[in-house]
């Protein structure tokens, strides 16, 4: 009689589960594994957008930023330049106006005693600096009164102990010239406007100091 050893079926399935189970647990820490990286991953790519998203946004306020600068500073130096043009503008027209009149302006000056005797004051005190004394020579515009001319001949004989010599010339429309060795002070009417650049630096500093 044969007698046959018989094994109960779990004694295969046992390590077989147990290799399953081992496997699966690998695999499901594999997974757990795989799953943390990504969402790692994705953290970091998620935080390296919001960087980047930021980064652009503030590049382009900065763009913004500058653009504008750039336009404000564009419109006031056009600003400052139309103000450049119309102030420029207005002197000339202003010194054009002033050329115009300025003539007439010194000849009513010549004309009133009051205004002429400083105008004789100031031609003579550049005359009594720059020229010799005595001698003197002085042509003048036919309207200049013969007792001003008298009183200044008393004065100047009494200076240097020589009258001068009085020239009535019609092509002097106003004031006098004094002439000594060769030497001339010339305060004439056309003398006092011949320095036109002079005469219109004078006038444009009055204009811009407001005087």
């Amino acid at each position: 009689m044969n007698i046959e050893s018989q094994q109960p079926h779990g004694g295969i399935e046992q390590p077989t589960q147990a290799l399953l189970d081992l496997i699966k647990a690998d695999r499901a820490r594999q997974s757990a594994q795989i799953l943390d990286t990504a969402r790692s991953q994705a953290a970091m790519l998620r935080s390296q957008a919001r960087a980047q998203a930021r980064e652009r946004l503030r590049q382009a306020f900065a763009e913004q930023r500058r653009l504008l600068h750039e336009s404000v500073a564009a419109a006031q130096a056009r600003l400052a330049t139309q103000r450049r043009l119309h102030g420029q503008q207005r002197n000339a027209a202003l010194l054009q106006r002033a050329g115009q009149q300025l003539p007439g302006e010194l000849l009513a000056r010549w004309q009133q005693p009051a205004t002429r005797a400083a105008w004789l004051a100031q031609v003579l005190a550049a005359a009594r600096t720059h020229l010799p004394p005595g001698g003197w020579r002085i042509p003048h515009a036919p309207d200049w009164p013969a007792a001003e001319q008298q009183a200044l001949a008393r004065t100047l004989a009494v200076e240097t102990g020589v009258a001068p010599q009085f020239e009535a010339d019609a092509r002097i429309a106003g004031g006098l010239k004094i002439v000594a060795g060769g030497n001339v002070i010339d305060g004439t009417l056309d003398g006092l406007l011949a320095d036109r650049s002079n005469l219109e630096a004078r006038l444009l500093r009055l204009l811009e100091t407001g005087s």
